[in-house]
């Protein structure tokens, strides 16, 4: 090792030790400061509850990454755009979530390529600039990248949680309209049954109630509830469900009909999952499970055929 590798793992462990010293001061844990909020009252919760112990460490984590997050964030205009609605359609509702994301973005990607910068230098790497500068260039695109990549793998899977519990809700709604409540009563009773098997959906819900306990109109809550859960399904049910209020048709027919199209959908993509799993074995039973059973088969036979026959065949 010379002595440039050692300046540099110096330089490394210096710096590791400010940002870890600087995170330490950040997000560590006050006694004074806390003692002086609770004789004054301020903050949210009781004191020591984990309601404020996490809106705590939100706060600090928002304050150590604001610079951060103000060299990606958009000055204006983005409230109205379609990564406001991903985020929406993602469940992140707070305040503090823009700047989380967008400071994440900027931290990987200056991150990223100078953690490939010191590899190289430590490891004396003989690349040639032009692929040097290619994988920082490529290192910087992917840590811009990659927290899209999380966003939309969360959206998919809140996406699939509530189609997958969807029909149920709608049965339980079906039955609810049938036993003589009203549409507005039957969504607050399915969002309270539906706490224990789906609680996003079920948190969906509430909003819907919370909208039209303050005043807003039945048509207009419901178009948020398919904004913000961005469901094909609940789209095409509040289409419905303004169609039969407007028109004055039977609305538990309807969701009878509406929940039996669902659960076929849901069935036919089951269905469609369990038939991709026999392309998805293929590949890793041919370069992978294949040649170990064949070498567990044939490799003795081998073996027996190197020892006897070939130096029979050689005049041994």
């Amino acid at each position: 090792m010379n002595m440039l590798q050692i300046f540099y793992l110096t330089l490394v462990f210096v710096a590791v030790f400010v940002v870890a010293l600087v995170i330490l001061l950040q997000l560590g844990p006050r006694p004074v400061q806390a003692r002086l909020d609770k004789l004054s009252g301020v903050g949210g919760g009781a004191p020591g509850s984990k309601a404020s112990e996490a809106a705590d460490w939100i706060h600090r984590i928002i304050k150590l990454t604001g610079p951060l997050a103000k060299l990606s964030l958009p000055k204006e205009g983005w409230e109205g755009s379609q990564l406001r609605i991903h985020f929406m359609n993602a469940g992140y509702r707070s305040a503090t979530a823009p700047g989380l994301f967008f400071a994440a973005k900027s931290l990987l990607t200056f991150a990223l390529p100078g953690l490939l910068i010191l590899y190289f230098v430590i490891a004396g790497s003989k690349l040639p600039p032009n692929t040097v500068l290619g994988l920082l260039v490529g290192s910087a695109a992917l840590g811009y990248f990659l927290p899209n990549v999380f966003l939309a793998r969360r959206i998919a899977n809140r996406k699939r949680e509530i189609f997958e519990s969807f029909p149920d809700a709608i049965d339980l709604m079906t039955v609810c309209v049938e036993a003589g409540l009203g549409l507005d009563s039957a969504l607050n009773r399915v969002g309270e049954e539906m706490h224990l098997t789906s609680p996003i959906l079920a948190e969906e819900l509430h909003l819907v109630n919370l909208e039209l306990r303050a005043g807003s109109s039945r048509e207009k809550a419901l178009r948020n509830l398919a904004l913000r859960t961005g469901v094909e399904e609940v789209d095409t049910l509040v289409a419905m469900l303004v169609q039969s209020d407007r028109f004055g048709t039977s609305v538990a027919d309807a969701l009878r009909v509406h929940s039996e199209s669902l659960r076929t959908k849901r069935r036919l993509r089951a269905e469609e999952a369990a038939a991709k799993i026999p392309l998805k074995l293929l590949f890793p039973l041919i370069f992978f499970i294949f040649p170990s059973m064949l070498l567990v088969l044939l490799g003795p036979a081998f073996i027996s055929i190197f020892r006897t026959l070939l130096p029979t065949m050689g005049g041994q």
